[in-house]
């Protein structure tokens, strides 16, 4: 009878991390306020990704709606009424999501990667290296953000790529000082010492000890990062900083302060896209709490 091989270290590891998620999701799911903001969240990116099948694109063009009436309510065309130009408010909110989810995920993808990188390395080596990266880190805490964003914009141009690089770029640095300290802890750990010991190198250290553990972190601290960046790009786009060829919540905010919607009290033009904003900048901090609550174990302890 032969003997069954025993499972290897890696098999072992996977194993162990599809147990910690299945309990995290088990958690998770058990968290009212944090299922309320993904449903949001769901609904809105089901949304974005239906676009072209919820709306006609054409309808964002004011010379393909010509035949529309102006600043029409509602109850006369349905369902969000028009706006200045007789373009559909609706057709807009719905294009506008994907503008807005879109500068939201990958300019918080850009901050996240540039902060932990920045932050695990500071952290880990400390010394000459640690202190130049977090004096780097703390010139751009001290440039307000809306400023130096601005003036970037500014020189960059108009488009969607350049706004996700701007936010991107400026809006890391919390990020690096928040992984920084926790690393620092980390790599006084008693089993990053033995590993040490043992002759590891550094790059086994980081992989292998220092990133697994300050994981759960960057994962809680990048859904609480989205809504800061959606608000990012609602602010640079309805100072006129944002593409004018690319409808977005932000840009249907400025569009509706420079017709005069909010003096002719033209509610159904700037409600729908501020709401739209406050729905998914709630549901993304619904769901990072969540995440904070479950993957840090002070705080699960403190609420039971």
């Amino acid at each position: 009878m032969s003997a069954v091989a025993a499972p290897s270290a890696r098999r072992i590891a996977w194993i162990r991390r599809r147990r910690a998620l299945s309990r995290a999701w088990g958690q998770f799911r058990h968290h009212t306020p944090g299922m309320i903001g993904l449903g949001i969240l769901v609904a809105a990116v089901l949304m974005a990704i239906a676009a072209p099948l919820l709306a006609d694109e054409a309808g964002l063009r004011a010379i393909n709606v010509t035949h529309n009436p102006t600043f029409a309510n509602p109850s006369e065309f349905g369902p969000l009424g028009t706006d200045s130009l007789g373009r559909d408010v609706m057709t807009q909110f719905i294009w506008g999501a994907r503008t807005s989810l879109l500068v939201g995920l990958a300019a918080t993808i850009l901050a996240i990667l540039i902060g932990s990188i920045v932050g695990i390395t500071a952290g880990f080596y400390g010394g000459k290296i640690g202190g130049v990266l977090m004096r780097i880190t703390e010139w751009f805490l001290v440039i307000p953000f809306l400023p130096l964003a601005i003036v970037l914009a500014a020189i960059l141009g108009p488009s969607v790529k350049n706004i996700i690089l701007v936010i991107g770029i400026t809006s890391w640095p919390s990020t690096a000082r928040l992984i920084a300290a926790q690393v620092l802890t980390l790599r006084e750990r008693d089993y990053v010492d033995r590993s040490r010991a043992l002759g590891a190198s550094n790059w086994h250290l980081m992989t292998r000890h220092i990133v697994p553990n300050v994981s759960p972190l960057i994962l809680a601290n990048t859904t609480l990062t989205v809504p800061i960046v959606i608000l990012s790009e609602a602010t640079l786009s309805f100072l006129g900083l944002g593409d004018p060829s690319n409808p977005s919540w932000g840009k249907m905010l400025d569009d509706a302060f420079e017709t005069g919607a909010v003096t002719a009290e033209a509610w159904w033009v700037f409600i729908p896209p501020g709401l739209g904003i406050l729905l998914v900048a709630l549901a993304f901090t619904l769901c990072g709490t969540a995440l904070e609550e479950i993957l840090d174990p002070r705080l699960r302890d403190r609420n039971k």
